[in-house]
């Protein structure tokens, strides 16, 4: 039996991520009100949509929709012009199609609390190294389809820091849970070795995460993120 987050992931991958990367050769994706979807891709352009009970699918001035209640893998993708048969991989952690024709398991409210987490995560991140002392580039803020995390990077300056002479930068995101933790977490993961100031804070193999019970709001998470990057930089 799959799980709504295992489900959804296999979704926003072999539906969402495919049709896009099919068309446009790129497959991340973005939070949406209430939901995720595709940013516009190709000529027209189109745009994939998941709400908590519909597949959104809007070519140019066209919107048409699908319920997701009952629907299995092959309905999504067949909906969507994704084609579950050609070759596609979104990194060595892609999850398996699995059974196509069986009956996602996709509730309502676990999938709210999900792309709540998800839109949490944008406003957060984009908060967070906004006018950053030291910055670098910063890689666009993207729900990476592969590990299923909202992220992006940031490049610390040469010279800014311990950050910099550790590795160069550092990854910041949300993840909804995985095989490191089931409840979803904020993370720091600094690019080296370095894990400057007090070890306490430095908690997780890839640096340092936060979850969600202890986050409690945006102010948390946004805090304990400034609080690693001003660690490293």
């Amino acid at each position: 039996m799959g799980t709504t987050r295992g489900d959804l992931h296999r979704v926003s991958v072999h539906v969402l991520a495919r049709r896009r990367a099919a068309v446009s050769g790129h497959f991340g994706l973005r939070a949406n009100p209430g939901g995720l979807a595709t940013p516009a891709f190709g000529p027209e352009p189109e745009t994939l949509r998941l709400t908590s009970s519909l597949l959104i699918c809007e070519v140019g001035t066209e919107s048409r929709s699908l319920a997701l209640a009952g629907a299995t893998l092959a309905d999504l993708a067949g909906f969507a012009g994704a084609d579950l048969g050609a070759e596609f991989s979104a990194g060595a952690d892609t999850p398996a199609l699995g059974r196509t024709d069986a009956p996602l398991v996709l509730d309502a409210p676990g999938l709210d609390a999900l792309f709540a987490w998800f839109d949490l995560a944008w406003r957060v991140l984009d908060e967070a190294v906004a006018a950053r002392p030291g910055a670098g580039r910063q890689t666009t803020v993207q729900l990476w389809p592969e590990h299923f995390d909202v992220g992006t990077s940031l490049e610390f300056e040469p010279g800014s820091g311990d950050g910099a002479g550790a590795g160069g930068g550092v990854n910041l995101g949300f993840s909804p849970g995985d095989g490191y933790s089931e409840e979803p977490y904020v993370y720091v993961g600094p690019w080296g070795p370095a894990r400057p100031g007090d070890g306490g804070y430095w908690n997780a193999p890839f640096g340092a995460a936060l979850p969600r019970s202890r986050a409690r709001d945006a102010a948390g998470c946004l805090s304990f993120l400034r609080d690693g990057l001003d660690r490293l930089s």
